[in-house]
Order: structure tokens, then C-alpha cells, then sequence
């Protein structure tokens, strides 16, 4: 099944504060949520998946997506009260591809959830290849395509490879993909063709991972494989087996913990092909640009066949 979709942004508050937050809406302009109400799948049949955009290149706020918000906007991580900035790593500039995550899977610490998105790496799940749990986060993408995406851009991507990397005990998975609009697409298909036609990109990036803590005090970052990157058929496991960890959550099969999910019912009856319907209003505060008021809003969330979950 293929997907033709189209999503806005709507942004509240001052860039660079705390209060700044980025909402997301569908075509008929109803507010959704980047994690859960964006499709996993552009078109299942080719293993196109969607991708959110949370830092575009070259730049340096660490963008998130607020999994603990309602309606899961992207907002600027925090670190001991202070937003947090990625630190260049010689000789690059901020963040060396379009970085953000893929909706509806889940990576917990422990147990599977999802990063933000249909995918989610569970804090519950120790890893059978890593030996380590999830971050509790939805899985990261690198798009090492040519143009750089802009904050919150929902882009097609194809699925080259994966890197494990272990941060402070927890695995954290980064897909390498390619953004199926650029124009060299067509020429990668693995992570061989990476190593091919970009000489030096997969050592930059292995070596980015490893050092971008270091100027703020911490160690080098480790991998799982000795550092090795994954194939794409690797790679394409990983996301699916994470999905199904975001179906445990959604379908409350797995304990979502903090995490705030804006949807009223699942429907257990139909597997694979299950659609998420239902309706949700919700009345909270969205930063409007005075960071010292708010705006209160009703909300009304309509999930109409907007998420078509299949089986792994």
C-alpha cells in the first residue's frame, strides 16, 4: 500500500527558548502527531518509508521531537535546563545530513515504544544483535541525500543501511537513507553503493557519532559490529521489528510510560490492515510568541484511516 500525503507546520514561540514548539497538520489543516498519525509507509510494496526532519544540515540545535507532549511537537532538547547545541566536529559544520527519525516505530530503554514516531526502540527490549535495550526513542535517520531539508519536512526515503550506536548502555540505532526526490536516488540502493559513490562519507560518519559528545566532556561513543554498517536487508528488519514494537504500545500491550499518544481506540479486530480511527479532542496550552503567555486551544484530532498498520 502506497500513501499520498501532504503535512504543514505551525510554528509557536521564539526560536532558541525553551517554549518553542513546532506542531504538525495534515492536508484539511487538523493538527496530528509527527509520531504516531504519519504512516510508516510512503509505498510498503518498495519499502519506501516516511521521515520526519528534526535538524536539517549543517545546522546545530538539537531538535526533538516532545514524545511526553501532547500532539508531539519538535521542540529543542534540554540538558540540565539549557537547550542544547551539537558541537561542530572538525572540519563539518552542525549535523553532516538532514538527521530526524521514521514515524510509528519505538526503541525503549527497556522496553519497545517509538522515538516519536510508528517506529520505537523499547527500553524493556534488550537487542539480541547489540546485547543492549532501546533508548525509548523513535529510530534516527541520516538522509545523506544533496538538498537540505527544512525543519519538520515529512520526506520519502529509501533505506541504504544502519550504524549501532551504543549511547551510555543503550542501543541507538541511525538508518542511513537516501531521499527518494534526489536526484541521484536511483543510483543507491545499499550501503555499498554509499561507500562507492560518497568515498569517505560512511568513515565521516562513523567518526561524527564517535566524537560529538567529546566537547562537552563526555567519552567517545561506542558501536555494536566494531562499527561496522548494516545492509540495507539489516537495516529494513530493524525498522520493522521496531514498528512492532510501536503496535505493542499502541494497541497497550506495552507500558507507554511518559509517553503522550493523542489516539482514543485501536481497533484489535484487524491484523494486517488495521486501521486507526477514531476521535480526540484535547484541550491544552501551545506557546503562542510572547513566551510569557499562552494560548489555550481546543484541539479536535480526527483519525480517519489515516494509519494503515501491517504485520511484520
Amino acid at each position: 500500500m502506497s500513501f499520498s500525503m501532504s503535512f504543514s507546520t505551525e510554528e509557536r514561540g521564539r526560536d532558541n527558548t525553551p517554549d518553542y514548539r513546532l506542531y504538525f497538520k495534515n492536508a484539511e489543516g487538523t493538527y496530528i502527531s509527527p509520531f504516531h498519525d504519519i504512516p510508516i509507509y510512503a509505498d510498503e510494496a518498495e519499502n519506501i518509508f516516511h521521515a520526519v526532519v528534526e535538524v536539517p544540515r549543517w545546522t546545530n540545535a538539537k531538535m526533538e521531537i516532545a514524545t511526553k507532549d501532547p500532539l508531539n511537537p519538535l521542540k529543542q532538547d534540554l540538558k540540565k535546563g539549557n537547550l542544547r547545541y551539537v558541537s561542530n566536529v572538525f572540519p563539518h559544520k552542525g549535523y553532516i545530513w538532514n538527521y530526524g527519525a521514521i514515524p510509528q516505530i519505538c526503541w525503549m530503554d527497556g522496553r519497545f515504544i517509538s522515538h516519536l514516531f510508528q517506529t520505537w526502540e523499547d527500553p524493556g527490549h534488550r537487542d539480541g544483535d547489540t546485547g543492549c535495550c532501546g533508548d525509548n526513542d523513535p529510530i534516527d535517520i541520516c538522509d545523506i541525500g544533496n538538498k537540505v531539508c527544512s525543519r519538520g519536512e515529512v520526506i520519502r526515503v529509501k533505506v541504504l543501511g544502519t550504524l549501532a550506536l551504543i549511547d551510555e548502555g543503550e542501543t541507538d540505532w541511525k538508518v542511513i537513507v537516501i531521499n527518494v526526490e534526489d536526484p541521484e536516488a536511483e543510483d543507491f540502493n545499499d550501503i555499498e553503493d554509499v561507500r562507492r559513490l560518497r568515498p569517505g562519507f560512511l568513515q565521516a560518519t562513523l567518526d561524527w557519532f564517535r566524537m560529538y559528545k567529546v566537547p562537552d566532556g563526555k567519552t567517545e561513543n561506542q558501536f555494536a559490529f566494531n562499527g561496522e554498517f548494516k545492509n540495507r536487508d539489516f537495516a529494513i528488519k530493524t525498522v520493522k521489528d521496531t514498528h512492532s514494537f510501536w503496535k505493542a504500545l499502541i494497541s497497550q500491550k506495552t507500558d507507554a510510560g511518559e509517553l503522550n499518544w493523542l489516539i482514543h481506540t485501536v481497533r484489535q479486530s484487524r491484523f494486517p490492515a488495521q486501521l486507526i480511527n477514531g476521535s480526540i479532542t484535547t484541550r491544552h496550552k501551545i506557546i503562542s510568541g510572547d513566551r510569557n503567555k499562552g494560548e489555550s486551544i481546543n484541539t479536535s484530532c480526527h483519525f480517519s484511516a489515516i494509519s494503515c498498520i501491517s504485520c511484520c
